[in-house]
């Protein structure tokens, strides 16, 4: 059925759950089959799922902005002005100040830790403290909207043993000792097991934050007496696995890191207070802006975006399945710059990088980016080049705007 638009007032209330360091390629939802989230599996039932969120920076500070806005522009400014009440949890103080929460909104800290040894049990983990403390603030204060954000996950790896032991097989490289997220190249010589092994962890550790959600989300609807509410998770970054010779992402060194989907494709799930698009899927490219614009709007505040963003609205995918599709996404880094379209993520070295050589890699096919087409798409990887460097003495949005070929927007046959 046809969603369509209602002539009741929207309602506001919302639960809103960003993590940091959670990339798409780990979840069901993306494709994933042997990782359990139960928890964000039923969000994705009941909302929609974004396949391709592209951040156009690897700043999570960036990220958090586009989806929820700065100064008299907010969601959260918004909801305060309209006498709702706001709640924010959070183990990321950065994060939560980038922001700027009005003065009005509930602020939480939860002090981030990080245990030399691991834990017994969930409910000793540093994700399921942030999620209890939110949990009783829900409960107790019963807020209109709420905001958790968890920033765990590029920290500190401390899922309890029961919870790795459904990941990590006895036949499998032992995992470094203590929760400390790992953090050095790959190098040639490295045994590919143990990389796999960290990925097993690293999974146990997405399947903690699932369980521990679920808590939380089930808190928050209990107290809506009913009424349906608005729930968005996305992810903030994802985190390199070794994929492109680099595992972890918390020092310096990272940074020499390009911009490859695995840091940069995050997981966005939107689940509408009246189920409209329920167990729909948006293939179109979106960039974080895209989803705080369709956010303020499904709150039922006109929403001017920032020319910076370069934000479409996607509300109209909720009134009659419409929404104007982008034809490509710009990211920018300190290592390089990088060009998606719906068929081809082209990346390019900033000079002083290690890795010289432009990338081209074939999509949707090449999910992981394993196999660079630069040498046989030469006219393709040129076109690209010249859009990155199209903003160079001109307008920042040219790069945006720039008209492409037909050849930038279909893989080779």
């Amino acid at each position: 059925m046809t969603p369509t638009a209602d002539s009741q007032p929207p309602n506001k209330s919302m639960l809103i759950v960003t993590v940091d360091r959670l990339p798409a390629w780990i979840l069901p939802a993306w494709g994933s089959t042997w990782v359990a989230t139960p928890i964000l599996d039923e969000l994705a039932a009941s909302g929609v799922v974004f396949d391709r969120v592209l951040t156009p920076t690897p700043s999570p500070h960036s990220t958090v902005r586009d989806l929820l806005g700065e100064g008299q522009e907010s969601l959260l400014e918004r909801s305060v002005r309209d006498g709702l009440s706001v709640s924010i949890i959070s183990d990321q103080p950065s994060i939560v100040e980038t922001i700027k929460p009005p003065d009005q909104a509930d602020v939480t800290l939860v002090e981030p830790a990080c245990p030399d040894q691991r834990p017994v049990d969930e409910s000793s983990t540093g994700v399921a403290k942030v999620c209890e403390v939110a949990s009783k603030i829900i409960a107790s204060d019963r807020p209109d909207v709420v905001w958790v954000n968890l920033g765990s996950l590029g920290v500190c790896w401390d899922a309890p043993k029961k919870v790795m032991d459904i990941y990590v097989d006895p036949e499998d490289p032992p995992p470094p000792e203590g929760c400390s997220v790992p953090n050095r190249r790959v190098e040639s010589s490295e045994d590919p097991d143990l990389i796999v092994t960290l990925r097993h962890v690293f999974a146990a550790q997405v399947s903690l934050i699932d369980r521990c959600l679920g808590g939380l989300i089930q808190e928050f609807r209990l107290q809506q007496d009913g009424a349906e509410a608005t729930l968005l998770v996305a992810g903030l970054r994802g985190i390199p696995l070794g994929l492109h010779g680099w595992i972890g992402g918390t020092g310096h060194e990272s940074e020499d890191q390009l911009p490859f989907s695995e840091t940069m494709h995050v997981p966005v799930l939107l689940v509408d207070s009246k189920k409209r698009m329920a167990g729909q899927r948006y293939s179109g490219l979106t960039i974080p802006a895209d989803i705080g614009l369709t956010m303020r709007e499904l709150g039922g505040w006109q929403a001017q975006p920032l020319a910076s963003q370069q934000a479409k609205s996607l509300k109209g995918l909720f009134v009659d399945w419409q929404a104007s599709s982008r034809d490509r996404v710009i990211i920018r880094s300190a290592s390089g710059d990088a060009v998606s379209t719906t068929a081809w993520h082209y990346i390019k070295p900033h000079q002083g990088n290690s890795q010289t050589q432009h990338l081209l890699y074939s999509k949707p096919d090449d999910f992981f980016e394993q196999s660079d087409v630069t040498d046989r798409c030469k006219t393709v990887a040129e076109e690209f080049c010249a859009v990155l460097g199209h903003e160079e003495g001109t307008s920042a949005l040219s790069a945006w705007t720039l008209p492409l070929t037909a050849a930038t927007q279909k893989a080779p046959v």
